[in-house]
């Protein structure tokens, strides 16, 4: 919860994750705006690694119409 989030910062900052716990606390702002905010880019994000995925599988293999081909299908 956001009401926790300094205190975990704190104790996080004397364990073995005071590295991440550095960078929590210099971008808290948005680390708060995460945890508050009803929006979500996992959509795009999923997306995104779909094609990246698939832009390594092809890698070497054709050209646009196959990428094409795969990514809407074979028409």
């Amino acid at each position: 919860t956001e009401a926790g989030l300094a205190p975990w910062i704190e104790r996080a900052g004397a364990s073995l994750v005071a590295s991440f716990a550095s960078g929590v606390a210099k971008d808290e702002a948005a680390v708060r705006a995460a945890i508050t905010s009803p929006w979500s880019n996992g959509q795009t994000e999923g997306q995104i690694t779909r094609l990246k995925l698939l832009r390594r599988q092809m890698y070497g293999r054709g050209k646009i119409d196959l990428l094409q081909a795969r990514l809407i299908g074979a028409e």
